[in-house]
């Protein structure tokens, strides 16, 4: 396994169409895109932020499928990333689009070093907040959001229960998935419903641009939430 090199993306699978994708994701901001890359490749594995597989499909199945759900967002938004982990989706999100006003929200140790000093490294203007969603002391700081973001953190509903409460009244929970987004959104539609959420919809992202477009289930808030004590199994599932 080798580093990304100094002009373009490398990958295993279709380079040359990957970089093509990043030029256009990242455009001027390509540059801060391949060292986020960098920095995952070299400490990624051995922090526990990514599995050994990941390294070489960072560019194609982690950094361009996280930027592209930008399409989602207008222009100079708030948005919180909730357990972001490694950076995904936020630091890509915020390197594409330097107008969204972001906060990475994670409750790891280890991993909110990683996000500081990545954000440092990057001169990002990025938040990066210690903590869990359903806490009411992050639910006090962390309040009336655009937009909820968050990749591979838990099941729809639960994760409805989590993040609602963070947003605005019309804002949106946008929860990137993989194939079975259609399945897992007709399952836990009504218990969504019940917490707060109004309009919910699967959406898909980079269609044109990366090989495998983003399938992202939306959530739109409602006037009103109700928030689900699950502090009690929030570990087990995160």
């Amino acid at each position: 396994m080798t580093n990304p090199s100094a002009d373009s993306p490398t990958t295993s699978d279709e380079p040359e169409a990957v970089a093509e994708a990043a030029t256009r994701v990242f455009g001027a901001a390509l540059p801060l895109a391949r060292r986020f890359v960098e920095l995952l490749t070299e400490h990624g594995v051995e922090r526990g932020l990514i599995g050994p597989r990941e390294v070489d499909r960072l560019w194609s199945r982690h950094v361009l499928n996280s930027a592209v759900v930008g399409e989602l967002m207008p222009a100079g938004c708030r948005v919180v990333d909730v357990g972001s982990g490694a950076g995904l989706p936020g630091i890509p999100l915020q390197i594409a689009r330097p107008d969204l006003r972001l906060t990475l929200l994670e409750p790891m140790a280890r991993r909110v070093a990683w996000l500081e000093e990545v954000v440092a490294e990057l001169g990002l203007t990025t938040t990066v907040v210690r903590g869990r969603a359903e806490e009411p002391g992050v639910r006090k700081r962390l309040r009336d959001f655009d937009v909820v973001t968050a990749r591979a953190v838990a099941p729809l509903a639960k994760l409805a229960g989590w993040g609602l409460p963070l947003l605005r009244p019309g804002g949106v929970l946008l929860a990137l998935k993989g194939a079975s987004a259609h399945e897992e959104l007709a399952r836990d539609k009504s218990a969504v419903t019940a917490i707060g959420g109004a309009r919910q919809e699967v959406a898909s992202c980079g269609s044109g641009i990366v090989a495998d477009a983003t399938t992202v289930i939306v959530v739109e808030r409602g006037n009103a939430t109700k928030s689900r004590d699950t502090r009690r199994n929030s570990r087990k599932d995160r």
